[in-house]
């Protein structure tokens, strides 16, 4: 059930629940205008969920109820029980939950409360719970991220050792065969930094396999994956391989359940924030607010728009696979924000305001061409 459908129905309670690792309190507030009752707390297992689902369900003779709590570390399968059980359940943003300006007390109890209360008022606002399916390959793109870190880690802490030390490579590119080349013949007069040496250039070749073992996965996933098809159409795009593409999708799911592209480009943080008052309109920096590993991706993707418009081979050979509708929307992104980059860096906006800038737009393309491959209408203008 969307969310819209949940908020059409009315719920016999709303159930607040404060999630931890061992313990969930639990707060029920019942139709109308009077105070939450706090129920207590539970052991976090699901023979005490259930138990808990069985009791308040039999409390108001199996009507359905909504079970709210916040995302957090502790995931979606306190969701998936509760839904399964035949009730709807919303896990909410944390960072919207309102709070009250002079509130200086937190406990668990009064978390409990103060979900049920803002849940019978309408008040929260709920995340998108991705199916199983989706939740593991996010899990395998996160991974890959995290091994990435890793890796440009150990080569920040190898290159520091070798600067310390005097060893500067003279060479174009860092971390190319050429550079590992050169890394073989440094020497040290102490036995104890050439082991130094040679443990810390271990470490950046374990972490390079590691990420190449979770890339090789996700291109053994990719083809029983159910949105195979939008990565393949959003590979068309400039800037976007495989891995940017599965990541974008393994995030968001399917992109097409936004109604437009600013909705999109709102929930991922890529709009301006605003402090106005009266007659004055004060835009500030992009809010932030949404997705980071999604933006990461755009911004990313958009600095290979510095470069003129242009199908090169391989972009061409990615594009191919799709169909001729993704094929103008891909060609027409590049035009776009190609030509974007170029004004806003002309009107003297800095590279990283301008990569913002430019991201911002090709979510929107991203945008069109899910909604193309997944047969759902969308306009003849991404941005807009």
């Amino acid at each position: 059930m969307s969310a819209l459908e949940q908020a059409s129905d009315v719920y016999a309670a709303y159930i607040g629940l404060d999630v931890h690792k061992e313990t969930i309190a639990v707060a029920v507030a019942e139709c109308g205008r009077g105070a939450p009752e706090y129920d207590g707390p539970i052991a976090h297992t699901p023979q005490k969920v259930a138990k808990l689902i069985e009791r308040l369900s039999a409390r108001y003779g199996g009507e359905r109820l909504l079970w709210v709590y916040e995302a957090g570390p502790c995931g979606y399968g306190l969701y998936r029980q509760i839904v399964t059980a035949g009730h709807a359940c919303e896990v909410v943003a944390p960072s919207l939950i309102p709070v009250k300006a002079g509130e200086r007390r937190k406990t668990d109890r009064r978390d409990a409360l103060g979900l049920a209360r803002l849940s019978r008022a309408g008040e929260l606002t709920a995340v998108w719970v991705p199916p199983p399916e989706q939740e593991a390959i996010r899990d395998l793109t996160r991974a890959r991220e995290d091994m990435k870190k890793l890796e440009l880690k150990a080569r920040q802490t190898l290159g520091a050792f070798l600067l310390r030390h005097g060893k500067v490579y003279g060479g174009k590119s860092r971390w190319t065969q050429e550079h590992y080349r050169w890394l073989e013949t440094v020497t040290f007069d102490s036995p104890v930094q050439q082991i130094v040496l040679q443990e810390y250039l271990e470490a950046v070749l374990a972490a390079q396999r590691q990420v190449a073992r979770l890339e090789q996965q996700m291109r053994s996933a990719l083809p029983q994956w159910s949105l195979a098809p939008v990565v393949e159409g959003l590979m068309a795009l400039r800037g976007i391989s495989l891995v940017s593409a599965m990541t974008v999708l393994a995030e968001l799911g399917d992109i097409s359940r936004f109604d437009s592209p600013r909705q999109l480009m709102a929930y991922l943080g890529l709009v301006p924030s605003e402090h106005s008052s009266g007659p004055r309109r004060r835009p500030g920096a992009i809010t932030k607010t949404g997705n980071g590993h999604v933006r990461r991706i755009l911004t990313e993707s958009s600095w290979n728009d510095r470069f003129p418009a242009r199908k090169t081979r391989v972009i061409q050979q990615r594009a191919e696979k799709t169909s001729v509708t993704v094929q103008a929307i891909a060609w027409e992104a590049q035009k776009r924000l190609c030509g974007r980059y170029q004004h806003l860096l002309r009107a003297g906006k800095v590279k990283q305001q301008v990569t913002t800038a430019v991201g911002r737009e090709l979510a929107g393309f991203i945008w069109a061409i899910a909604c193309e491959v997944m047969g759902k209408p969308h306009g003849s203008r991404a941005t807009t």
